[in-house]
């Protein structure tokens, strides 16, 4: 199979949607550093969740040109709100077992069947604690971005959520962060290189359709219900509240939210511009940072998401030589068979050949071979029954002469077993005389072994088995 690598481009588009509104950045890849070209901030008429996707795309491209944007490649940050997140406490498992459970809690959580889902997961650790972030958005919705970015005559690279991207995943220190939309507000626990919590909570918009003062009472309570749903060692990590935002809005935010962070042990940290630490090689230095931005960035740069809903697309090259080379496959399996079919066939052919020969070969013989066998029927009828080497007797005879003549060692039974083994059962008056009896029996030519197996009792009545192999006399056991 040929595989194809996807070159990077030194050029791209991030665009990010929520609600209505649409934030373009045209971002440009040159010598380490990241150049913002364009910028486009407009208000649809339509709304990508809701209307026509063909007429959605117009729109778009409207757009796109009468800001001089030309630039076809393109990442997207999807809205917030389609995003359906589930939290889940992994207990004691093998990393093999993991995957599975994950998906049992899936299935359990979500609203929706897993296979009309885009799922994407994300597992933070804290000590000894783990938890895992699943966060799914409906494979319907992703169609349907597609069909107008399609629309649009944009080509995308990337479906990803905004604040995944401006909030690093794999930062190991712990911080909640706060993403304040148009029209809603993202937030997200991030701890020990992984995310343990993403929420989207509504954040309202007054009549023109623009962002509202936020309530500082309101969202301070989300963190600190959210806070209290993660497990100890995530509450006692976390120690910073990280809020990414623009103009005013935000600033006031962070102004009336630190006071109530601060009581639940959180230093406020608003990040509103490509300030050093944060995207430090964006030029200019001090442009608002979004989350289309954040998200082309890290494209250019090389960096993976943690959450990409982008369905993966095959190479028209790439399936015009998997097409050949499975056309390829078909036939040399098609040759396969026909030559393992005429293998079998030639292989029953040449047994039936066999057979017929051996077949002729018996009939040539039949009559011989039943005066035969008549021959051994009768010789078998009258051949003596008995043997005259007496063989059960001379046994018998052999170990009755081992016992003493003064009766303090009785048999009690004998038992033949086959031509070899025998079993007896004797009375013993006392142990001497048994431990007499076995030696006697051992020194018997024609006795291999003897193995006492019970003795039980008191003197006079010592009740004794023993067992043991005649060979025969010609043996050279003693």
């Amino acid at each position: 199979m040929i595989h194809f690598k996807h070159k990077r481009p030194s050029s791209i588009l991030g665009l990010s949607f929520e609600g209505n509104r649409l934030d373009v950045v045209a971002v440009r890849r040159s010598n380490g550093s990241f150049q913002l070209t364009k910028t486009l901030n407009a208000t649809l008429a339509l709304s990508p969740m809701t209307g026509d996707p063909e007429l959605v795309g117009r729109e778009i491209r409207n757009q796109l040109e009468q800001a001089g944007i030309r630039e076809k490649k393109c990442v997207v940050c999807l809205p917030q709100s389609w995003a359906l997140t589930l939290h889940v406490t992994l207990p004691e498992l093998a990393e093999a077992d993991v995957a599975s459970f994950l998906e049992i809690e899936a299935e359990r959580g979500f609203p929706n069947a897993l296979d009309t889902l885009t799922l994407n997961q994300s597992i933070a650790v804290a000590g000894k604690d783990k938890q895992a972030a699943l966060v799914a958005i409906a494979k319907a919705q992703i169609a349907n971005m597609e069909a107008a970015l399609k629309a649009a005559q944009l080509r995308p690279h990337s479906f990803s959520l905004g604040l995944p991207a401006l909030q690093d995943p794999t930062e190991k220190e712990g911080i909640l962060s706060l993403l304040i939309g148009y029209g809603s507000v993202g937030l997200q626990a991030t701890c020990g290189g992984g995310i343990a919590a993403l929420r989207f909570l509504d954040g309202g918009s007054d009549a023109e359709g623009g962002p509202r003062r936020l309530d500082a009472d309101i969202l301070a309570r989300e963190i600190r219900i959210t806070l209290g749903q993660l497990p100890e060692g995530f509450q006692k990590t976390i120690k910073k509240l990280r809020i990414f935002g623009r103009g005013e809005q935000a600033r006031q935010f962070a102004d009336d939210i630190q006071p109530r962070a601060l009581t639940m042990g959180l230093n406020v940290e608003l990040i509103d511009k490509c300030s050093p630490g944060h995207f430090e090689n964006v030029v200019p230095r001090e442009g608002p940072l979004t989350p289309a931005l954040a998200l082309a960035v890290h494209y250019l740069g090389g960096a993976a998401q943690p959450f990409e809903y982008l369905p993966p697309k095959v190479n028209p090259l790439q399936q015009y030589f998997s097409n050949q080379v499975s056309s390829q496959k078909l036939v040399l399996a098609g040759g396969v068979v026909g030559f393992i079919l005429l293998c079998v066939l030639g292989i029953f052919g040449w047994q039936q050949w066999q057979i017929s020969r051996l077949e002729s070969q018996w009939n040539g013989m039949k009559k011989e071979v039943e005066g035969l066998k008549f021959s051994q029927k009768q010789i078998r009828r009258f051949r003596p029954w008995f043997d005259e080497s007496f063989h059960s007797m001379t046994v018998i005879k052999k170990i009755t002469e081992a016992f003493p003549q003064d009766g303090s060692v009785t048999a009690k039974s004998l038992e033949l077993r086959g031509n070899s083994i025998v079993t007896c059962t004797a009375i013993a008056s006392d142990s001497p005389s048994s431990i007499k009896l076995l030696d006697k029996l051992r020194a018997i030519k024609g006795v291999a072994k003897v193995n006492l197996e019970q003795s039980r009792g008191l003197p006079p009545n010592i009740l004794i088995t023993f067992n043991l192999q005649w060979e025969g006399e010609n043996s050279n056991a003693n």
